[in-house]
């Protein structure tokens, strides 16, 4: 199924149904049931985390320029404190690893669905300060509560990948969530959602990578996880992550973006005893949106790595520093307790 999806995608085809018509009607009053339930608490507005991270290692290197776009999930909705959003745990995670400051830039917008990846792209290429070493994105679960058709979708995705790789950024995208762990959705759609949230992860996974970008899955990750622990993981209106949320999705993604830049000590050669393979790119993809925290990236076509690099656990969150700040309060300040950490 995911590869049709992503051959849709690629050659014009229109959407590929999920679902038999049989079950519209049950899984349509689910899904009213669901919106009564989902959101009852107030999700915060995502905290600005725009800034510098890692002053402390402010030498002769420019800083990296780091920029996160996608959806509420990119952006951190859910949490208060700006070093608790995904954007700024990477960047602080990224700036410890390189031994550099990152400027970071988060362009995601809450609600966002894939077609909005041309506006966010356009403002990206078009900042006069300049263009990003490295992109995050983080989009899928808007498409798929709008039944957004997945070749749209796709189609959306892998133009915004291309055109980044094109101006030469490096691209990272974290594929669609596992939709089906959100607590107050029942069966049958909560089978349904995890289908069909799995489905468009892999299809994005084939539709990145053939565009020159890599991907690791957060749905398998993310999934379990919440599920058994969705009063730490989830936020206070029981959809969006909570800061705990964030940090495990983070920790999954910081390796990979290490990685593309040249950073992380393991090398992309394969490791049989952690069960990475080259493969089909259809079956990595397949394989990613099933295993928890799984890097797919591209070798010779048609074939991609699957990788499951190791996790180290994140520095101490940090809040970004402003560039006028910095300009105004002189000398940076000392560095925090983690900011001398390190891959082991």
């Amino acid at each position: 199924m995911a590869r049709r999806i992503a051959a849709g995608a690629a050659y014009g085809g229109g959407s590929v149904g999920l679902i038999g018509a049989a079950t519209v009607g049950l899984v349509l009053a689910e899904v009213q049931l669901a919106k009564r339930r989902v959101g009852g608490g107030t999700a915060p507005v995502p905290p600005s985390a725009d800034g510098r991270y890692g002053v402390a290692f402010a030498g002769p290197a420019d800083p990296l320029r780091f920029v996160i776009m996608g959806d509420s999930t990119a952006a951190g909705q859910g949490v208060r404190r700006a070093g608790q959003t995904p954007g700024a745990l990477l960047a602080s995670g990224l700036a410890a690893v390189a031994e550099r400051p990152v400027d970071l830039r988060n362009v995601a917008l809450p609600g966002a669905r894939s077609d909005d990846l041309e506006r966010q792209v356009s403002l990206v290429l078009m900042d006069p300060t300049g263009l990003p070493d490295v992109c995050a994105i983080m989009i899928g679960a808007n498409d798929v509560t709008h039944r957004i058709p997945a070749t749209e979708s796709v189609r959306c995705l892998g133009t915004a990948v291309r055109r980044l790789r094109t101006a030469g950024a490096e691209v990272i995208v974290g594929t669609c969530p596992d939709l089906g762990t959100i607590e107050p959705v029942y069966q049958p759609l909560r089978w349904l959602a995890r289908r069909v949230s799995r489905q468009l992860a892999a299809a994005q996974t084939i539709g990145a990578v053939e565009q020159g970008g890599r991907t690791v899955s957060l749905g398998d990750l993310l999934g379990p996880e919440f599920e058994a622990n969705p009063r730490e993981l989830f936020g206070p209106d029981n959809y969006h992550p909570s800061a705990e949320g964030y940090a495990t999705a983070a920790m999954a993604m910081l390796p990979t973006l290490c990685a593309v830049l040249g950073l992380w000590p393991e090398s992309d050669h394969l490791d049989a005893g952690r069960r990475e393979d080259m493969l089909p790119v259809a079956k990595a993809a397949s394989r990613a949106a099933r295993e928890a925290g799984t890097e797919v990236t591209g070798a010779r076509a048609p074939w991609a790595l699957l990788k499951h690099r190791r996790r180290r656990r994140l520095p101490a969150h940090t809040e970004p520093v402003r560039h006028q700040e910095e300009e105004d309060e002189g000398p940076p300040p000392p560095p925090p307790s983690g900011a001398t950490w390190r891959p082991a």
